[in-house]
Formats: C-alpha cells, sequence, structure tokens
C-alpha cells in the first residue's frame, strides 16, 4: 500500500469474524490532535484478547471500521494547543481507558473504571494498530525506562487489568493463588503475585504455558478443568470460559474469592450454593481500570523487575497476531512491532 504525507497505514476490524480476514489493511488519514491530545508515533502494540473479542464481534464495534489495539507504545510527534503535560519526543503508552466523564459518582469516588460514560482505545475510537494514534493526554502515561518497547507495551492492558485483578481476588499475603488461563495478562500477573510472596498454582489447557508458568515459579501447573493440589485462597480466571466459573469455586477455601478478569465469558453453568459460594467464597468481576490502577501497575514492574515474555510480530502481520492468538498458539504476549521503538535496556 503506498501512502502520502497526508495518509497513513492501519489495520481495521473486517466485519468477517474468524479466521485470517478479521482485520484488513487500510488507509487513513493522518489524525489531529484536539486542544487536550496528543499524536503519537506508534513503535509496538500489544495484542489483546479483547483486540480478539472485537474482531469476531464478541464485542461489537462501536465504530465502523475501527482500528484495534490498545497496548500502544510510542513517542509524541504533535501536540493540541491545551496539552502541555509531555514533550514533543517523550515515550508515552496508550492504554484501553480512553476517556471518562469526571462528573459522575463513580468518577468523583475514585472508580472512574465503572463511568458509564467511558470511553476505550480501539473499541470507541481508533487504536495502535497503525502508524500513529492520538490519544487524551490525562489518560497517557510515562513508562519505565527498564523495558524496551515490546516489553513495556503488554503492561498497558494485560498488565494492568491483571493488577486490578490481583486487587479484586483479596490474596492474603503469602496466601495460595489459583490461576486460570495463563496468556499475556495472567504470566504478567503471576510474577506480581510471586514477587510479593504468594504461592501461585495455574490451571490451564496449553502445555507450552504449563511450562512457563513453572519456568516463572509456580509451584504447580496444571489442566484448566483440574484441580490444585491444595485448597486456594484467592483464584483469578482469565481464560473467557464460563464453565470454568464453578470448577474455580469449589477450589477455594473457605472465605476465599473468585475474580473474573475479562471483558467477555462465554455463559456460566448453574452453580450449587452449597458447593460453590456457601462459607463466605466470593465470585467478583473486574471492569477496566482506572489511572491510579495504570500508575500503580508501572510502579510495581519497574520496582519488582516485571518482565513480560513476547512474541513479536512485524506490522504487516497483524492478521496472523490475531489468530495466532484463537488458536492458542502464543505463548506469553503478542507484539506488533513498527521496528523505529526502543530496545531493551
Amino acid at each position: 500500500m503506498t501512502v502520502g504525507p497526508d495518509t497513513m497505514r492501519a489495520w481495521a476490524v473486517s466485519g468477517r469474524p474468524g479466521g485470517p480476514t478479521r482485520v484488513l489493511p487500510v488507509e487513513r488519514e493522518v489524525p489531529r490532535p484536539g486542544p487536550d491530545e496528543v499524536l503519537v508515533r506508534v513503535s509496538a502494540c500489544g495484542v489483546c484478547r479483547t483486540d480478539l473479542h472485537l474482531a469476531d464481534h464478541d464485542l461489537p464495534p462501536r465504530a465502523p471500521q475501527v482500528v484495534p489495539g490498545h497496548e500502544v507504545v510510542g513517542t509524541v510527534v504533535a501536540a493540541g494547543s491545551a496539552a502541555g503535560r509531555f514533550g514533543l519526543g517523550d515515550r508515552v503508552g496508550i492504554a484501553w481507558l480512553r476517556r471518562t466523564c469526571g462528573r459522575c459518582g463513580p468518577c468523583r469516588t475514585g472508580r472512574e473504571n465503572l463511568c458509564r460514560s467511558s470511553l476505550y482505545t480501539g473499541w470507541d475510537a481508533d487504536g495502535g494498530f497503525a502508524e500513529l494514534a492520538l490519544v487524551p493526554e490525562a489518560f497517557a502515561y510515562a513508562l519505565p525506562g527498564h523495558l524496551g518497547d515490546e516489553e513495556a507495551a503488554p503492561l498497558l492492558c494485560s498488565g494492568i487489568i491483571g493488577w486490578r485483578a490481583l486487587k479484586r481476588a483479596q490474596l492474603p499475603p503469602g496466601g495460595r493463588l489459583g490461576i486460570y488461563g495463563f496468556g499475556a495478562s495472567a504470566h504478567i500477573t503471576a510474577q506480581l503475585a510471586l514477587a510479593q510472596g504468594a504461592e501461585v498454582h495455574v490451571l490451564t489447557r496449553e502445555e507450552s504455558a504449563r511450562e512457563l508458568a513453572l519456568e516463572l515459579g509456580a509451584a504447580s501447573a496444571g489442566p484448566a478443568h483440574g484441580s490444585p493440589p491444595v485448597p486456594l485462597d484467592a483464584a483469578i480466571l482469565f481464560a473467557p470460559v464460563g464453565d470454568l466459573v464453578p470448577v474455580a469455586l469449589a477450589a477455594l477455601e473457605q472465605g476465599g474469592t473468585l475474580a473474573v478478569a475479562g471483558i467477555h465469558l462465554t455463559d456460566v453453568p448453574r452453580l450449587d450454593y452449597q458447593q460453590h459460594l456457601f462459607r463466605e467464597r466470593t465470585l467478583t468481576s473486574v471492569t477496566a481500570n482506572t489511572r491510579a490502577d495504570g500508575e500503580e501497575l508501572l510502579h510495581l514492574a519497574a520496582a519488582l523487575g516485571i518482565r513480560p515474555r513476547v512474541t513479536s510480530y512485524s506490522f504487516d502481520r497483524v492478521d496472523q497476531a490475531l489468530e495466532d492468538l484463537a488458536r492458542g498458539a502464543v505463548t506469553g504476549a503478542a507484539v506488533v512491532r513498527r521496528g523505529d521503538g526502543v530496545s531493551r535496556p
């Protein structure tokens, strides 16, 4: 595709879910920043399972032919008239949460993730599977210097959502954490939990993911529908599989909490009150994140030396990255690179 000085390359949702035509290469006009926005030249963008849900219409796109991608790393190349937080050339991250109203009850009480007027990168507005991307500067992140662009990208959703899920799971200090599904978010969350003294047990379908879990320090790794070797103080369900909800609840110790971390989940089977919920077991969900979650996660990633395991794809293989994610062929996190960013120190 040939592009001119006022156009850029991008990948847009095609309207044909499933298979290699989920997204198609398109030419778009170079976006112009609004007064409170910055324009970012993308160097890397993580491939989140939410992008796959969007391309497969499990999440109906909110804009026609929207450009997915919400784990964006790049440099600021232009800024609106009222934007002054970042300078030209600064490295920034763009995440899922794009804008909130700032006025509703949740926004005023530190729960902006529940704002009913919230907007999202790559769902409501074009995201990072493009050469350039816009973001309101108040929702952009300064990034830790210990990671290169490709390693930093997965932190911006997989890491942030995993951190919020870990908080929602109410894991006691030194407790036993069960992780169901072991993709991009789970393998970062496991590192966070292990670094803080938790005992981690992983249950997931892919043998390669179980091997990674053990390599990272998990105490055990078994099949997704199996039983952990010990009762769990808390658990997080990352796999978008509703059948695993009663499985994970049954594995909890009394008083334990199961946090469901995905934006999409298949139907949950009928629960048995005595087996699954009695003795003060808790079932809770995770909805997006606040900017405070993002800042906390990035600080912890730097302090604890968290390093995502990355499988890289060139910009012309976004469609293949999504297909590999759908097939369970990605261990760790998938990241699309553009080749002009910051390498790991």
